[in-house]
């Protein structure tokens, strides 16, 4: 399996420590809100990858965050505390409102047909094991304490920024000091607050370093390495996590075990963008998962329109791409239940030698690197082939859907269409109209639907004329 690492910036040949086994942690959401579908196509891909590395036969260990204390507006300890902020809007306690936006995640993921993780743990239940590791930092070296709060001193870190590759050298100690002007450098980080930025801090514990609570960026490194060990295999999250929130896990977690790398990959997904930039609660006018249900579409046409483009490439979210996933989501169910319609069950496995070339192709798209635009194509071009037995290529598609994850089982009607004049009229002329779209994959796959129920298409001068196989 092919993996682009963040760490090294190429393309590599994926191992784990262990072997058969896969350590894996993704930044989870700060629940002072409703996630935006900017936010889930992060935890789209984190669920895709989680699949290719199980269909290629790893035993995945899931562990994902939930932060419920810590995360100010700004990643650089600058800006007001983001569950401290909703709550006072809402009239609510911090922990209310944490568990009223955690099941609305979870909500959302389940839409998405995102299996939840293995592990699910809550900052503010793991206090005692930040405590616990920022105690192995300071004995180790890398701290000091300033106006009551206790600091990550980058300089004793010589390798700190190499996977952001950061430029430090024009940096001077004391820069920004309008933001911190106990930070001896401006990349320095909080690992415990002590000294509130905000008055009547909701959420403070007893620590070696007086009562406060930690910095954001110490809950990563806690609770993975208490579920994963002190090296594992993959983190992952957004790009724009790679500059701060990543860079001062790396610097803190190998601080502190001494252990080099931390972590062997790092997987980072490209932002959704909409016509104006990138979408941000901060700027206001974001879509939530709601908003498209509201619209009519269904959560899986959205998981599609993520699995048309690669997870490195930045995607523009539009209704019109959103419209182009559900016709090609409605097309292949319709395609699917004919198949169905005609198939004497499915089998086991894939035996035909032309469905077994296109899986085997599948297959390689995925373990290279998550390649879905190439892995969909084939699966467009099984469903095509009208030379594979109905039964294998059924076999084939839902064997594909383990890695995909479209539910595409659950898109096979119970009954077929009826297949009276008029419906056969309707998928005419749904079939012209693709074809006057250019959309010709769709257009030909109407017709092969037709002809898996026993109706022969015949274009002509006069237009499309139909007629029941056999006559």
């Amino acid at each position: 399996m092919l993996l682009y690492n963040t760490l090294g910036r190429d393309i590599q040949e994926f191992t784990p420590v262990t072997a058969g086994k896969v350590g894996f942690y993704g930044c989870g959401p700060t629940v002072y809100n409703y996630a935006h579908i900017g936010n889930l196509r992060a935890y789209v891909t984190h669920d895709l990858l989680i699949r290719a590395l199980r269909y290629a036969g790893y035993e995945v260990k899931h562990v994902m965050n939930i932060t419920d204390v810590g995360h100010l507006s700004g990643d650089n300890d600058e800006g007001d505390d983001k569950m401290i902020r909703s709550a006072a809007e809402r009239g609510k306690s911090v922990l209310e409102v944490a568990a009223f936006y955690t099941e609305a995640f979870f909500t959302d993921i389940d839409r998405l047909n995102i299996r939840r993780p293995d592990v699910v743990c809550r900052a503010t239940e793991h206090i005692g094991d930040m405590i616990a590791l920022i105690t192995r930092i300071e004995a180790n070296g890398f701290t000091y304490s300033a106006g009551g709060n206790l600091y990550f001193d980058i300089t004793k870190f010589p390798a700190y920024g190499e996977m952001a590759r950061l430029r430090l050298d024009g940096q001077k100690a004391g820069a920004r000091t309008d933001v911190d002007k106990h930070k001896r450098n401006p990349h320095d980080f909080v690992l415990w607050f002590t000294k509130s930025k905000f008055e009547n801090q909701a959420l403070m514990w007893d620590s070696p370093w007086g009562r406060g609570y930690p910095g954001w960026h110490i809950e990563c490194s806690a609770m993975s390495t208490k579920y994963l060990g002190e090296q594992f295999d993959i983190h992952a999250g957004g790009v724009d996590h790679i500059a701060i929130h990543h860079t001062n896990e790396i610097a803190q977690s190998e601080a502190a075990t001494g252990k080099h790398p931390w972590v062997k990959f790092w997987v980072h997904n490209e932002f959704l963008v909409l016509d104006h930039g990138k979408m941000s609660k901060s700027t206001g006018g974001v879509i939530t998962l709601q908003t498209l249900i509201d619209a009519g579409y269904d959560p899986l046409d959205y998981r599609y329109f993520l699995l048309s483009g690669h997870y490195r490439t930045q995607l523009q979210f539009s209704y019109e791409a959103l419209d182009g996933a559900r016709n090609a989501r409605k097309t292949i169910a319709d395609r699917l239940t004919a198949l169905s319609g005609k198939a004497a069950g499915t089998p086991a496995r894939v035996t035909h030698k032309k469905a077994a070339v296109r899986l085997a192709a599948f297959k390689a798209a995925i373990e290279t690197d998550l390649a879905t635009p190439r892995a969909l194509a084939e699966l467009w071009g099984l469903l095509k082939d009208t030379d594979i037995p109905e039964a294998e290529t059924l076999a084939a598609v839902f064997s594909m859907d383990e890695a995909l994850g479209l539910k595409l089982k659950d898109a096979v009607k119970k009954e077929a269409p009826s297949v009276d004049g008029a419906y056969i009229e309707r998928c005419i002329a749904e079939r012209n109209a693709a074809k006057k779209a250019k959309d010709f994959a769709k257009a030909d796959a109407i017709r092969a639907d037709l002809k898996a129920l026993g109706i022969i298409l015949e274009d002509g001068p006069a237009g499309t004329t139909w007629r029941s196989a056999g006559y």
